[in-house]
């Protein structure tokens, strides 16, 4: 076993290990204090299902992954590959509308009274449980189609092109339709990235005008870091910088394998290693999230 397969398996190896732990920590913190604090917040609900989106992402790409680098291919039937691509899919497309959703939900609940949010303040709990379902069917329903067009490829006779993932290969697909099918999923992630930056945006601009409005409160011998509009600037910097670096990556890697039939081996295995770095990280990120 080549050396080089050997580091890349550690790293796809490392990355699920401390994906998992860290998801599937949060999750069952927040599983636990729903079940014994009947007030559930819209926050909780939220959260939980980015623990399992992002779960998804991680367990679809990074067991694969490493089974392959340790030297085990093709290992998956023609359904169990069309099965790991759709879950990976939907498990991304989740992660970040549910990531957006988060921020634009943080960004109306600490809006002040006369912002033009003011209407949404009391509704916006009542449509969360709506979004997130909507968003799991349509993405769910979407992301189908394109298993379908998969299958219609592998059972037609002229197929001569397959995309390797070392796991499997799948059916080549003409540029048009690659190219369609990265226009429909990546379209709406640069929309979503930019409502993160520009909420995120919104909230540290509000936090600092109130640090400014009730600076003569905080003792002067607490350092201005520790105060809590500081803190949780930080972490709304940190979420937004990882969220947008790692999902433009992806995004524009995901774009470039799309186009190109047969991408060069190293180019898939840094697409799959930074696409999963996001929800890797997050789930740290947000362990804090009960202190802000």
């Amino acid at each position: 076993m080549a050396s080089r397969n050997v580091t890349i398996g550690m790293m796809f190896l490392s990355q699920t290990a401390v994906g998992i732990l860290g998801n599937f920590s949060l999750l069952y913190y927040y599983l636990v204090h729903s079940w014994n604090d009947c007030t559930l917040r819209s926050t909780d609900m939220i959260l939980k299902h980015l623990m399992i989106a992002n779960s998804l992402v991680i367990l679809s790409k990074g067991i694969p992954q490493t089974i392959t680098a340790f030297g085990l291919k093709y290992f998956l039937s023609d359904f169990g590959c069309k099965l790991i691509l759709y879950i990976q899919r939907v498990g991304r497309s989740v992660s970040i509308f549910i990531t957006c959703l988060l921020s634009i939900f943080q960004n109306i609940t600490i809006s002040p009274v006369n912002s033009c949010w003011k209407d949404l303040k009391g509704r916006a709990p009542k449509y969360i449980g709506f979004s997130i379902s909507l968003c799991w069917i349509l993405y769910l329903v979407a992301n189908s189609i394109f298993p379908l067009y998969v299958l219609s490829k592998w059972n037609s006779k002229n197929v001569t092109e397959k995309r390797d993932y070392g796991y499997c290969s799948s059916a080549g697909h003409d540029k048009i339709t690659d190219s369609l099918y990265a226009a429909l999923f990546v379209f709406p992630e640069v929309v979503f990235s930019v409502l993160m930056i520009w909420s995120s945006g919104s909230m540290v601009l509000l936090l600092y005008r109130h640090k400014q409005r009730v600076q003569h409160i905080h003792s002067i011998k607490v350092p201005p870091r520790s105060c809590p509009e500081s803190r949780a600037t930080q972490r709304i910097l940190v979420l937004m910088g990882t969220f947008v670096t790692f999902h433009t990556l992806s995004s524009l890697l995901s774009v470039h394998i799309a186009l190109f039939s047969k991408p060069t081996g190293w180019l898939v295995k840094i697409y799959d290693l930074i696409s999963v770095c996001f929800p890797m990280v997050s789930p740290f990120i947000l362990m804090s999230h009960e202190s802000t």
